[in-house]
C-alpha cells in the first residue's frame, strides 16, 4: 500500500506495481509538495519503515473521463526505486483482465474516513466487501445510471451497508481472492457505507492492463 499525501488535508492511496511505479486514481491531484510514502501504517507517526518518495512523472490514463468516472487510473513514476522488504512489497498485476463475479468477497484497505464527515483514519484499515451485480448497481434504487457503471468498473459493498471505501481511499487496491482486480474510484458523496451507493472501483480490465504494461515499458 502506498500513501499519497496530496496536500495538508487530502490523501489518496495507491499500489506499488514495480519498484519505480505506483498505480493510483486519475482524480487524485498531485502538487509539487505531494508526498508518496511507502511502508506506512500510521499517517502521522515517524515510522522507521516509511520510505518517502518523490514523483518523476505522472501519466493519467489517456481516456479518463472525469464526468463519467471512466478510466480513473494514473501511473506515477518515482524518482528512485523502492526498497523491497517486509514492509514494502510489490503488488502483482493480474495476468489477465477478467471480470469479477457478483457475490465474490473482496477486500479493500486505506487511510480514508471511517465514518462520513470524519477526518481520515491515522492508521491503515481494511474491510471485506462483496461484489454487486452491475444491473443492481445501475438500477433506480442505486446509481440509476448517474453515472453508468460500465464494464470497466465494478461495484462492491454490503447489501446492509456499513462496509465500504470512503473519502481518502481513492486509488487503493481491491483484492479479490488475493488477486489485484481494481482501484477505488468513487461512491455517493457523503454516503460511504450507504447500501444505496456501494463503492465503485475501476476494473483492471484487459485494456487498462495493456496501457499499464506499455507505459511501464516506455512504449506510450
Amino acid at each position: 500500500m502506498v500513501l499519497l499525501k496530496l496536500d495538508k488535508s487530502n490523501i489518496c492511496a495507491g499500489s506499488l506495481i514495480e519498484k519505480r511505479w505506483v498505480l493510483t486514481a486519475a482524480h487524485c491531484t498531485l502538487t509539487k509538495r505531494s508526498q508518496v510514502i511507502l511502508g506506512a501504517h500510521s499517517i502521522t507517526k515517524n515510522e522507521p519503515e516509511k520510505q518517502l518518495m518523490s514523483v518523476k512523472k505522472e501519466v493519467p490514463y489517456p481516456c479518463y473521463d472525469q464526468e463519467a468516472h471512466e478510466g480513473d487510473l494514473k501511473l506515477l513514476q518515482l524518482k528512485k526505486k523502492a526498497t523491497i522488504n517486509k514492509n514494502v512489497a510489490i503488488l502483482q498485476l493480474p495476468k489477465m483482465g477478467v471480470d469479477v463475479v457478483p457475490g465474490t468477497m473482496c477486500r479493500v484497505a486505506g487511510w480514508g474516513m471511517v465514518r462520513n464527515k470524519s477526518p481520515p483514519s491515522d492508521t491503515l484499515r481494511e474491510v471485506n466487501v462483496t461484489i454487486i451485480d452491475r444491473k443492481i448497481c445501475n438500477d433506480k434504487k442505486h446509481y440509476d445510471f448517474k453515472p453508468v457503471i460500465g464494464m470497466n468498473m465494478i461495484c462492491a459493498g454490503s447489501l446492509h451497508g456499513g462496509k465500504d471505501s470512503c473519502n481518502g481511499d481513492s486509488g487503493s487496491p481491491l483484492l479479490c481472492n488475493g488477486i489485484f482486480r481494481g482501484t477505488t474510484a468513487f461512491g455517493l458523496p457523503g454516503k460511504c457505507g450507504d447500501p444505496q451507493g456501494p463503492g465503485v472501483y475501476t476494473l483492471l480490465s484487459e485494456k487498462h492492463l495493456k496501457w499499464i504494461r506499455k507505459t511501464i515499458k516506455g512504449e506510450v
